[in-house]
């Protein structure tokens, strides 16, 4: 069987109302992507599926771990994810120019005979958007197990050596304290 069967939802034969899915991510999920920039995921994504007539509305939240590289010292520390993403998706007659127009991330559009809807390609765009642009140790956690001691240390030593001053705005003083 497909890995990635484990994650088309044939709604078609569900009745309309709520209906869940869980499904557990790892590193294998991801082999069929480009590399990431983590590894070591344990997530759960809990899908919640309300069929209406004509649309569903999906609900998405992510929660789990995975192991990335700290921005500030570029040793790998444990990062937490949670975060819910919400997916409306309709059914047309022209889905491939529905999808094309529409500017809102968040609607998709599937063709009105689908019976079936894949969610790994979701599930995969949730997990990356659940890890922050910046990927540090919290600031109480600095100098932590999981922090390079050594660049911390450097880190204040190049703090201290830093210009006070940009000499391009040096002529701009004069108007600081003016009323």
């Amino acid at each position: 069987m497909n890995p990635r069967r484990a994650f088309d939802i044939a709604f078609v034969g569900l009745k309309p109302g709520i209906h869940e899915f869980t499904y557990e991510i790892n590193d294998k999920f991801f082999v069929d992507f480009q590399e990431q920039e983590f590894k070591n995921c344990d997530a759960e994504v809990k899908l919640t599926l309300d069929k209406k007539v004509g649309f569903m509305l999906l609900k998405f939240e992510v929660g789990g771990t995975l192991e990335t590289g700290c921005d500030r010292c570029g040793n790998g520390f444990p990062l937490e994810l949670w975060d819910e993403f919400n997916i409306v998706v309709k059914m047309v007659d022209d889905p491939e120019v529905m999808n094309e127009q529409e500017e809102d991330p968040d609607v998709y559009f599937i063709g009105r005979g689908e019976s079936h809807i894949n969610v790994a390609e979701w599930i995969y765009e949730f997990i990356n958007l659940s890890i922050p642009l910046q990927k540090m140790c919290k600031e109480d956690e600095m100098g932590g197990p999981f922090c390079n001691k050594e660049v911390l240390e450097m880190l204040k030593k190049m703090e201290g050596n830093a210009t006070p001053s940009n000499p391009l705005w040096k002529g701009l003083d004069k108007f600081k304290d003016l009323q």
